[in-house]
């Protein structure tokens, strides 16, 4: 049988195990191994089997994933999401809809250490929507605001993704985080900007805040420079 018609079996026979729920690790696995040994023997399969696992946990590249998950533990629990949503706020709470944007905020600048969504969506939820249940908020608008904003930490570096798409095609994963910093950014304004006009079209969906003295704003900065530091030394 040609490489072709299995490859094509092989697809097929994945789909149907992947719709039985089995682990698409594990089918693929699985998978890979069956057609691999049947075009070039059973040898072979069992030596790729032994090799690939290896050098994939042990890669140098991939190392990075593990410690940028654990820097953004690190700063969940030195609280500087709260610091990040708290300038956030000072600058944003007082415009409609102004603590959904300081969440979008604060996702965009804890997205720049920790590089995972879903991180970046947990760490900034814990914090952003009690706030805004507080302030009388619209429940869907506090939780979309959170779940989009946990978005960014896939795109803004250090991405994971970025890391992963790296490894793979064999492109600078510097580059790659150069790339994403213009998107991420663009990102952050338009859904900060979608929050202002349905916050100034619906005003029940997000109330103002109170004044904050442009003083205190200032001060408020002081909040975000180990973000900074930190991001600039990893790009």
């Amino acid at each position: 049988m040609s490489p072709v018609y299995v490859g094509i079996i092989g697809v097929i026979i994945l789909l149907i195990l992947i719709f039985c729920r089995m682990p698409i690790g594990f089918v693929m696995a699985l998978i890979g191994f069956a057609g691999f040994s049947y075009l070039t023997g059973l040898q072979p399969g069992l030596s790729l089997l032994d090799a690939v696992p290896y050098r994939t946990v042990f890669s140098y590249t991939l190392c990075v994933i593990p410690l940028f998950l654990l820097m953004g533990q690190f700063a969940y629990y030195a609280e500087i999401s709260g610091d990040l949503y708290n300038t956030m706020y000072k600058w944003l709470g007082r415009l409609p809809g102004g603590l959904a944007m300081a969440s979008i905020g604060g996702c965009a600048a804890f997205a720049a250490v920790s590089g995972s969504s879903q991180a970046t969506a947990a760490t900034m939820g814990t914090v952003a929507i009690p706030q805004m249940q507080k302030y009388n908020y619209d429940p869907a608008l506090a939780t979309g605001s959170v779940a989009a904003g946990g978005t960014l930490g896939i795109l803004i570096p250090p991405s994971l993704g970025f890391i992963l798409y790296g490894v793979i095609t064999e492109e600078s994963i510097g580059k790659l985080f150069m790339a994403g910093v213009f998107p991420g950014i663009l990102l952050t304004a338009l859904f900060m900007i979608t929050i202002y006009i349905m916050a100034s079209v619906n005003t029940s969906l997000g109330p103002k805040g109170p004044k904050i003295s442009f003083k205190e704003k200032l001060v408020s900065l002081r909040g975000v420079w180990s973000i900074l530091i930190l991001f600039l030394l990893i790009m």
